[in-house]
């Protein structure tokens, strides 16, 4: 923990929330940006507080799990990026504070959105995208730490970001929206996968009975490969209707190292550029699919 009066640096508090997270809170809405110009239905202003409650939401959650991991001493071990409370350059108090200052602007980004648009039965699904933020680890019985973590970021950072960007603007979605969500979906929760992957010794050791630590080693490849795979077939499928669509299959080299990687029994710190790579190939794929259908 934190030394009375430590402090941590501003650089440090930006590394706290996670900087490579966040293309896993721009390609939703990117992608449903994309989705929502198909129909004709594009507005400026929904799209960028669509935008704003995402990051605002991933940040607090990456400082949500920084304080509940903590406290609990499960990154005491941790291989990957600085942990605030792990590390003890910050107060347990203070990452609480900025997580729940994040997720309160999310909620109250939100609450603008759906007033402005009248879709007042989307404020049902901002507070589960908040208390889903937050239950994930934190509670006594945090669904991340029982293996629901990756399911929990397919919904939300998949299916809940790409089709609520689309469903505020246009009122309803699409079969390309359908699939840009599963599309980026499937590109976060592999991100998530190969975090967990990495992880596994340690949360083994600490008690954390992630997905990774229950499908093991192999299975835990086989999955993050199973899962970068998807949004390729779906490309081929979208592209049958939206030609422009094939452009995303562009993304693929991207991911040949992480692949490689994954594939080849990469370990710890060896799999942190399988994070990042494939948070950028989802932005990138995201990106493409949205120009493709614009036209």
């Amino acid at each position: 923990m934190a030394l009375n009066g430590a402090m941590a640096s501003l650089s440090e508090w930006i590394e706290g929330a996670r900087p490579r997270t966040l293309p896993n809170a721009v390609a939703p809405v990117v992608a449903g940006v994309g989705a929502a110009i198909a129909l004709d239905a594009f507005s400026w202003w929904r799209s960028a507080l669509a935008l704003l409650v995402s990051l605002s939401l991933i940040v607090g959650v990456n400082y949500a799990n920084d304080y509940s991991d903590g406290i609990r001493g499960t990154d005491e071990n941790r291989v990957g990026p600085l942990r605030l409370v792990g590390s003890g350059v910050a107060a347990p108090k203070a990452v609480l504070t900025a997580a729940l200052v994040a997720l309160g602007l999310a909620g109250v980004l939100g609450l603008v959105l759906v007033a402005l648009s009248g879709l007042w039965w989307l404020l049902a699904m901002g507070a589960v995208c908040i208390l889903g933020a937050w239950f994930y680890t934190g509670g006594k019985k945090p669904y991340g730490y029982y293996g629901f973590g990756e399911i929990a970021v397919f919904v939300f950072f998949g299916l809940a970001g790409v089709l609520g960007t689309v469903y505020v603007q246009a009122g309803r979605v699409s079969w390309a929206a359908l699939a840009g969500a599963v599309a980026v979906g499937s590109f976060s929760t592999a991100v998530l996968t190969a975090n967990n992957l990495r992880d596994i010794p340690t949360d083994v050791e600490s008690g954390k009975r992630t997905l990774a630590t229950r499908l093991g080693d192999g299975g835990t490849r086989r999955l993050y490969l199973t899962l970068i795979a998807v949004p390729y077939v779906l490309s081929v499928v979208l592209g049958i209707f939206h030609p422009l669509v094939l452009i995303t299959l562009l993304t693929a080299p991207m991911l040949l190292k992480s692949v490689r990687a994954v594939a080849g029994g990469a370990h710890g710190r060896e799999l942190i550029p399988a994070l990042r790579d494939t948070g950028l190939a989802m932005l990138a794929w995201a990106v493409l699919a949205a120009v493709a259908l614009s036209f």
